[in-house]
């Protein structure tokens, strides 16, 4: 469960326009670049899931991907923003829901999650929705993931960030590929990263840096 002092800040960001630069900063246009390539690894996909779609900047561009895209966020603001933001899409649900919490019978061939789970409350519960996220994602599925890194989230008073996240979806996911976006500032320094659950799948791991 996102604590109270998250959530207020996450009501803060998003009464702004733009929050987080998503639209007007190079290096986010960059992190969204490398997620969405990661996404068409496999060609369109049947059924996706997107965890956290802040004001809809990345549901935008990952809605023409798929024939089904379901959207899950705790802050209902920011589900009616971004379901403004892409209108002209009639292949998406929206679901205002914790992701510790959310369930469903679906299996997703594709899950993006970014810049999400270190608003939980601790590494118990970030542990607790990657096991959820993990379960609804088919075999062969891809899931995306992105985070500020340890050290940057915990500055930001957050438990923990992308090289602890990774460390726990590795328990059970395959990690085919690793990024590092980052600048010459400290809060822009991310790693991304596409999992593919056991199946039987033959493709070999490619871990860059």
């Amino acid at each position: 469960m996102i604590p109270d002092a998250n959530r207020q800040l996450l009501e803060r960001e998003l009464a702004v326009d733009d929050p987080w630069r998503l639209d007007s900063s190079s290096f986010e246009q960059e992190r969204y670049a490398q997620m969405l390539r990661m996404s068409r690894c496999n060609g369109d996909v049947a059924s996706a899931l997107e965890v956290g779609c802040a004001a809809g900047a990345f549901t935008e561009m990952l809605a023409p991907l798929c024939e089904r895209l379901t959207v899950v966020d705790v802050m209902p603001q920011a589900i009616e923003r971004a379901r403004r933001r892409t209108t002209k899409w009639s292949h998406i649900t929206w679901v205002a829901c914790d992701i510790q919490r959310f369930a469903t019978t679906e299996q997703f061939e594709l899950i993006v999650v970014a810049e999400v789970l270190y608003y939980l409350k601790d590494i118990v519960e970030m542990h607790a929705a990657i096991r959820n996220l993990v379960r609804m994602l088919a075999p062969n599925g891809a899931l995306i993931f992105g985070s500020a890194r340890d050290a940057a989230c915990q500055r930001w008073g957050h438990a923990a960030g992308a090289e602890t996240v990774i460390a726990l979806f590795t328990e059970s996911l395959s990690q085919v590929e690793r990024l590092h976006c980052h600048t010459n500032s400290v809060n822009e320094d991310c790693l991304i990263v596409r999992f593919r659950k056991p199946g039987h799948s033959s493709e070999q791991p490619n871990v860059g840096h």
